[in-house]
């Protein structure tokens, strides 16, 4: 292929499941649900009245200052949080942890969120209305940018090879992954902080999708809510959190002994064409962003035992996205273990991507996959293996896996990942 290999050497997570990475995945093994009703008072106005919140709150983790968190919104937070612990997990160092180093002009970031500070937008314009213009904080516009949470974590561990938010709807961070690793085989960098943080489940946003009916419905067990491929689907989850994947060159890496979690072998993206927000039935756009993710990663179909699946649990989607593998996959899409772990975490939006790549990591690192939740009738149009009741072990010995994230506009984005052996 002659491509700098990159390497996956660092994870860390805020989730719906858990404060961390361990927290996370024990949840998604044992099928928790981190969908919740939401403690706000005017509930009754809401068609939708339920979301994933995360499970710890920034200022419980006690790793931000109060004056440093007032500064932040908060998808800016969690992504700062997911950071520091996806660094120390690299073995790198952060304030009074021990580690290595790196040269700040060979550490990049590349961390993306879908809307950014949407919290923050709205509040200072509250503030604003109620109590004029010398209220306002003069840290809102940092606090609103997208591009806010790279900033954030650029700073936090001095890193100047670039600063990167890329902005794709719902394929956000899985884009931000895909241009990291663009940037260590380009050498800019030797290691790169990416992943990708939301933090937008506000009233607006809450009447804005269940305005368009995209959201499920089912107020009265919203734990059962998320349910990729059943019958009963009836929408997505809203969620919020943050996913971080410390990437290397694996030169840079094994000079410095460090643990290889998983290759990070490849990228490919497409563009429905279509719609704004429907997919084509026939997931040409996923087609297509599956086939050039395998060409770039220098992988055949056979190759792939796994896929973690954009699975949101609306009715045309998870069709749409079954129908996309078996174009890029041909016959051997029917032996391979899909999940959709949206189930669990609900949809991070911008940060789904990077949180459902830091699973499939685990996934082919641990050799198990999480079932989808509450799937409890299989739709009639899915004929594909999907991992159902409890987790299923991979096969031992070399394996890829892919990692599908769509979002708004027709973004496709496609990440491969095979296992360190």
């Amino acid at each position: 292929m002659g491509k700098t290999r990159v390497v996956v050497t660092g994870l860390g997570a805020s989730t719906p499941l858990g404060g961390d990475v361990a927290s996370t995945w024990d949840g998604l093994l044992t099928g928790k649900s981190g969908i919740r009703t939401l403690p706000w008072d005017n509930l009754d106005a809401f068609p939708v009245q339920f979301a994933a919140q995360a499970a710890v709150e920034p200022a419980e983790t006690g790793l931000l200052a109060k004056p440093q968190m007032r500064r932040m919104d908060r998808c800016q937070q969690f992504a700062l949080i997911a950071a520091i612990e996806a660094m120390k997990h690299a073995g790198y160092a952060h304030k009074d942890t021990p580690g290595e180093t790196v040269d700040p002009d060979r550490l990049g970031v590349v961390l993306s969120s879908g809307i950014g500070g949407l919290h923050s937008a709205l509040d200072s314009y509250d503030v604003f209305r109620e109590k004029g213009w010398r209220r306002v904080s003069p840290f809102t516009v940092p606090m609103l940018m997208p591009n806010g949470s790279a900033a954030h974590v650029g700073l936090e561990f001095n890193a100047t090879a670039g600063i990167h938010a890329l902005v794709s709807a719902c394929s956000s961070s899985a884009e931000a992954i895909g241009y990291a690793i663009d940037m260590i085989r380009s050498g800019r960098a030797d290691v790169v902080i990416a992943g990708g943080t939301e933090a937008c489940i506000h009233p607006l946003q809450m009447a804005s999708f269940g305005a368009m009916r995209a959201m499920s419905t089912r107020n009265d067990a919203p734990e059962l809510a998320s349910r990729p491929y059943d019958k009963a689907r009836d929408g997505f989850v809203l969620g919020e959190g943050s996913a971080v994947l410390i990437l290397e060159s694996e030169e840079y890496a094994r000079a410095r002994g460090a643990r290889i979690h998983a290759y990070a072998s490849g990228v490919g993206y497409s563009a429905d064409g279509h719609d704004m927000v429907q997919p084509p039935e026939d997931g040409r756009g996923a087609t297509k962003a599956m086939q050039r993710c395998l060409k770039d990663a220098g992988l055949e179909p056979e190759q792939i035992v796994h896929i973690n699946a954009h699975g949101t649990s609306t009715p045309l989607g998870d069709v749409a996205e079954l129908n996309g593998i078996k174009g890029a996959l041909g016959e051997h899409a029917r032996k391979i273990n899909i999940t959709a772990t949206k189930s669990m975490t609900g949809h991070l939006l911008g940060g789904a991507g990077a949180l459902e790549s830091l699973i499939t990591v685990l996934s082919l690192r641990e050799g198990l996959v999480p079932a989808v939740a509450n799937l409890e009738n299989l739709d009639d149009q899915v004929d594909l293996d999907i991992v159902m009741g409890e987790p299923r072990k991979l096969p031992d010995g070399p394996a890829a896996a892919l990692n599908n994230s769509f979002g708004f506009g027709g973004h496709n984005v496609t990440l491969a990942f095979e296992r360190a052996l």
